[in-house]
């Protein structure tokens, strides 16, 4: 049971040897026979009583004492005697040179797979603590083992911190006893100690070791048959790695996805994988809810405002329930400059960021501020592989047993924006095996479109997930509100354009290409669905359809204006880049696709900056390949 740091008794050249225990040794580490050392904690008539350790504790009789003692005094003391409700009785032993052993307890871990079947039993765990939380009674520590993540509550007194010199990050053993509470597992403990030098090291190395195995993602077969996508896996995986070992050490995931439907279809199955995961890896009934968090972002670009809110809410949560600050997990957007001064900010804090996008990058930019990227750009590939197409497959590496719920997904981001990807007959076809036609898929992508707009900066989870049919086991009820939704927005869309149609002014430009323009702040109707880059599309598919020629369109206010091109071989970021320094005074910035993008400027300029914009267009080439290939990005 034991292990005696300087040997067996009659060590040290004669001296007698008194036993020191460790702080976690317990009442099987008390022999007959032996000194230990103690210390006093408190004196009554009837004697004093000892601490040996933090659980092993009893009485020395005031009959056997002799002298004047104080709380703090060291005492050598032998045990007498254990009465039948387990208290010690403990005498003195009149020593005055010794050598001191330390004792360590041998301990059987068990681990937190098996702590159902040892409920009600004490038992001793092992592992790093991920989160701390003082409630107003009990301490929580978040403890990881090679298995889970566990809550341990341990009790000093109604809202004072128990162990308060245990921080995140610390190795500790847990002495405690696992309890049925609120329908999940938690450890009451009775003792717990931080692991110092050649045991900490020992057990953070069989911690890592079982940390990157089961980190590492699953091996699945992608949904069809792709080459184009087959660059991209190696890096899906490094991801699926990067977010699943997240899980395991307990960190909160905060993903930031564009409100659109791509970003739905990217963002909600990762979502939904992530927090499968955590409920398997975690004790805690409620880690989902706690740990994974979903937001959507109106702007093609992580704003600063969406930033320095994410940052306060995770210093806040740091501060008020011990989390560890989260990995940031951008989808359908990140790769930009633009995205430059947010992913900043965090930097300060080491928050880790991870991108999954298609918009045309600046990984100049971006590269050393992420902890991993994937975008089709980077291989030769383009806009076509939609985030939502990439994030199925992300999400199976993560939790291949929602596979059966996700196969109509990509035909949905795909159609959401407009791909023409060559991949897209094989994800229709794929979705149609599951009983979705296209119609059925186009009114689920109008429909979340209808939703993202009025939910604005709420997640709106379950009527997401309900319009997705992902984790959602209510067919009938999806089928009702993706028919409500798309018909509201398709009768929304129709109001908007019956406004604005006649307010389009057109011309031909000297490469041949027809070039609309619409005042959407003056000649849409403003707050109301469709949004600007919605009423400026749907304009925009309308006279592509009715010339059936190279068509470029232009929605414009105050100091924005958002752009949609078939059939001109435009490079908007690159326009974007020549506009900032040829317009002095400008405040020219934006970016997106190749052929569809947002531009911003200073109002004072908005005149000179479209007419400088136009001349690029009138100078771009004419592909009628790029026919009806533009995505959609609201």
């Amino acid at each position: 049971m034991t292990r005696d740091s300087a040997g067996e008794p009659g060590a040290g050249d004669g001296d007698s040897v008194v036993y020191d225990l460790a702080s976690d040794c317990t009442a099987d580490d008390v022999a007959e026979g032996r000194s230990y050392l103690a210390e006093i904690n408190g004196i009554v008539d009837y004697g004093v009583f000892v601490d040996l350790s933090d659980s092993v504790s009893g009485l020395v009789h005031e009959s056997v004492l002799e002298g004047t003692f104080a709380v703090g005094d060291e005492l050598v003391v032998e045990l007498e005697s254990i009465r039948d409700n387990g208290d010690m009785a403990f005498e003195p032993v009149d020593v005055d040179d010794y050598t001191l052993a330390e004792v360590t307890h041998d301990y059987a871990l068990t681990g937190t797979d098996r702590l159902e079947a040892n409920v009600g039993e004490q038992i001793h765990l092992e592992g790093e603590v991920t989160q701390v939380k003082q409630t107003a009674g009990p301490t929580i520590f978040h403890v990881a083992d090679e298995s889970g993540v566990v809550p341990c509550a341990a009790f000093e007194e109604a809202g004072v911190r128990a162990y308060p010199t245990i921080e995140v990050g610390d190795i500790v053993r847990v002495t405690g006893t696992p309890e049925h509470r609120e329908g999940s597992v938690q450890i009451e403990v009775e003792g717990l100690s931080k692991l110092e030098g050649e045991d900490a090291d020992e057990a953070r190395e069989r911690l890592e070791r079982s940390l990157e195995a089961r980190a590492e993602p699953h091996d699945v077969e992608p949904l069809i048959d792709w080459p184009a996508f087959e660059k991209l896996r190696p890096d899906l995986e490094e991801v699926a790695r990067l977010l699943r070992r997240t899980v395991l050490e307990g960190r909160p995931i905060r993903v930031r996805h564009h409100a659109d439907g791509d970003g739905m279809c990217a963002a909600v199955p990762v979502q939904i994988a992530l927090e499968r995961f955590i409920a398997d890896v975690h004790e805690d009934g409620n880690a989902p809810r706690h740990l994974i968090k979903r937001l959507p972002a109106k702007a093609p670009f992580y704003e600063m405002e969406d930033a320095t809110r994410d940052l306060n809410f995770a210093l806040e949560d740091r501060e008020k329930h011990g989390q560890q600050l989260p990995l940031l997990l951008m989808l359908d957007n990140g790769s930009t400059a633009e995205d430059v001064p947010a992913y900043e900010t965090l930097a300060h804090y080491d928050i880790p960021i991870v991108a999954v996008d298609h918009h045309h990058p600046d990984p100049d930019a971006v590269g050393e501020l992420l902890d991993a990227h994937v975008n089709p750009y980077l291989h030769d590939e383009d806009y076509r592989i939609t985030t939502g197409m990439l994030c199925v497959e992300l999400a199976r590496m993560i939790y291949p047993e929602m596979t059966e719920e996700l196969r109509h997904i990509p035909a949905v981001a795909g159609l959401s924006d407009r791909s023409k990807a060559d991949a897209m007959d094989d994800y229709i076809a794929l979705a149609a095996e599951e009983g979705y036609d296209e119609a059925r898929l186009q009114d689920v992508s109008e429909a979340l479109d209808y939703a993202a707009f009025w939910l604005r900066y709420n997640s709106g989870d379950q009527l997401i997930q309900d319009l997705l049919e992902v984790d959602s086991d209510d067919e009938e009820r999806h089928r009702d509100l993706v028919e409500f939704f798309a018909e509201r927005g398709r009768e929304a869309v129709d109001d908007q354009l019956d406004a604005a149609m006649s307010h389009l002014e057109h011309e031909t430009l000297e490469n041949g290409a027809h070039l609309y323009r619409i005042d959407v702040e003056n000649y849409a109707h403003r707050f109301t669905y469709p949004a600007p880059g919605k009423t400026t599309g749907e304009i925009h598919d309308r006279k592509i359809e009715e010339t059936g020629d190279p068509v470029i369109t232009v929605g414009y206010g105050p100091d924005f204006a958002v752009l949609r091109s078939d059939g001109v071989r435009l490079d908007i970021p690159n326009m974007v880049s020549e506009l900032e320094a040829e317009i002095a005074g400008g405040g020219v910035s934006g970016g997106g696709h190749l052929v569809v993008g947002s531009i911003k400027f200073v109002t004072g300029k908005r005149e000179e900056v479209i007419d400088a914009l136009v001349e690029k267009m009138a100078e771009a080439d004419i592909d009628e390949a790029l026919s009806s290939a533009a995505p959609i990005d609201d």
